[in-house]
């Protein structure tokens, strides 16, 4: 007579709570990683299209105003004051600018880099 182990078919609930906690568990985790990535690049795409805006938005009101600014100085007349006035003004400008620019390269040129010192404040 040959003895045979039949296998339990009734499962241990405790086993079975643990392996549906394991599967929630990775289930969690995957959807985690998809969605800081899906953040991630939604994040990128709205400062890509913010950063668009602001460009066109900065261009066309300089274009706008020195379109504007243009079109009036070559309606007046050559010795009109106000004409000579934009072109006075436009030439200001860009004097400022040109010294701005020549100005913080200077700062920064002209600026000490720290260096160290070496015994100064120990006591000897």
């Amino acid at each position: 007579m040959s003895t045979t182990i039949k296998p339990s078919t009734e499962s241990n609930p405790l086993s079975v709570l643990g392996e549906a906690l394991d599967a929630a568990s990775q289930s969690i985790g995957d959807a985690r990683t998809d969605a800081t990535a899906s953040a991630k690049a939604a994040a990128l795409k709205v400062q890509s299209t913010v950063g668009t805006g602001a460009y066109y938005t900065a261009y066309g009101v300089s274009y706008g105003l020195v379109f504007s600014g243009v079109f009036l100085k070559e309606l007046l007349p050559t010795n009109n004051a106000v004409r000579r006035g934009f072109e006075d003004g436009a030439q200001a400008a860009i004097k400022s600018a040109v010294n701005i620019r020549a100005g913080s390269k200077i700062l920064k040129e002209a600026a000490p880099e720290e260096e160290a010192h070496e015994g100064v404040g120990e006591a000897e």
